[in-house]
């Protein structure tokens, strides 16, 4: 049931945001032929008004599409409610809208949460383990994802970011050293051993963390209450967020490793949405935060990708030609689909029920 509700989390995010694109567009009088979820062949397909909304086979993204990407079509060229031909900003306005949707809604949801039901609490002393990855330090000491962390070496870890920050320090600072942590398992209270690994001088373990979320809600004092809480709390995530994809340029090698596929994404939903509706929330607000980044990244394909040829276009007065455009896309299509497929099998094949299954 958790696996679910990610993956229903996860398909209404991409809906949001091409739902922003296709927003964007309509509202300016833009002509759009098409609004897809997924990629590839369509498994569902009705055309409504001109507009051919469809549900695809590969479920790694969405797009919308405009008369502009078809090579045959019988509008005039110079129609003036082709994307092609509207002025830069309104094209940067499409372009920027999906973004604008997934941190619109990410807010939203952190807002309504507290309007509706309540601020968090203070969370509960203690680290969460989120996930692990596979053959490193952490699962080979026995660390599980639901687990809570409470001590290392002694020390109590304190409750929020404190926790997560004092752990993390320790942890580097101990290349090849010894750790003693403690832990809560459901009702158990269990110790276990670890060494960091050595990676470029700092300590490495190879687990997923964040404070541990409460399922306790206080009401607001007032909406100025609110406000202050849910701006810092989405200020904190969207912060983290690109401090995380600043560090595939920054330190790519031990960066990339730390990439999540849909998989995983998915696994690691499963374990926020069972910590109950607070879980659900903050997976929703943390992912659509992250599509939102990774959609700005200036990569082809991606929004932000976009963004930079339209860039060129106003500081040299002329787009890209046409075909070297259509191959950046296409270059990026077989760069995106590739790695996404590489990261699935990837973390398909660390998922404790595939090994389980490999190991008898």
């Amino acid at each position: 049931m958790n696996v679910l509700t990610a993956l229903i989390v996860l398909g209404f995010l991409i809906l949001i945001h091409e739902a922003g694109h296709f927003l964007a567009a309509t509202i300016q009088g833009i002509q759009v032929n098409g609004f897809s979820i997924g990629f590839g062949p369509a498994l569902i397909k009705r055309e409504i008004k001109g507009v051919t909304y469809a549900i695809r086979a590969l479920p790694l993204g969405g797009f919308v599409s405009f008369p502009d990407d078809q090579e045959e079509n019988n509008i005039p060229e110079d129609d003036p409610n082709l994307l092609k031909n509207r002025p830069i900003p309104q094209r940067a306005f499409v372009i920027s809208a999906g973004v604008i949707a997934n941190l619109l809604l990410a807010w939203i949801v952190l807002f309504s949460q507290g309007a509706l039901l309540g601020l968090p609490s203070q969370p509960e002393p203690g680290v969460l383990v989120v996930a692990i990855e596979s053959h490193q330090r952490a699962e080979q000491a026995g660390l599980q994802p639901g687990d809570r962390i409470i001590e290392i070496n002694g020390i109590n870890l304190g409750q929020g970011q404190e926790a997560v920050q004092v752990l993390v320090e320790k942890v580097k600072a101990s290349p090849e050293g010894a750790l003693l942590l403690k832990s809560i398992r459901g009702k158990e209270r269990i110790e276990q051993k670890i060494v960091p690994t050595n990676v470029q001088g700092k300590g490495k373990i190879g687990a997923q963390l964040q404070p541990t979320i409460t399922s306790k809600l206080i009401p607001a004092k007032n909406i100025g209450q609110i406000l202050q809480e849910v701006n810092k709390q989405f200020f904190d995530l969207l912060s983290k967020t690109i401090r995380g994809y600043k560090g595939l340029f920054t330190e790519f090698g031990t960066t990339a490793k730390q990439l999540s596929g849909p998989v995983k994404i998915v696994e690691i939903g499963a374990q926020l949405t069972g910590q109950g509706s607070s879980g659900i929330i903050l997976f929703t607000a943390l992912i659509s935060i992250n599509l939102a980044v990774l959609n700005s990244l200036p990569l082809p394909l991606l929004d932000g990708g976009q963004l930079a040829l339209l860039i060129y276009e106003a500081i040299n007065g002329k787009p890209l030609p046409k075909q070297l455009q259509l191959a950046i896309l296409q270059s990026g299509l077989v760069f995106m689909v590739g790695l996404s497929m590489i990261l699935i099998i990837r973390d398909t094949s660390q998922l404790s029920i595939v090994q389980a299954l490999f190991s008898n």
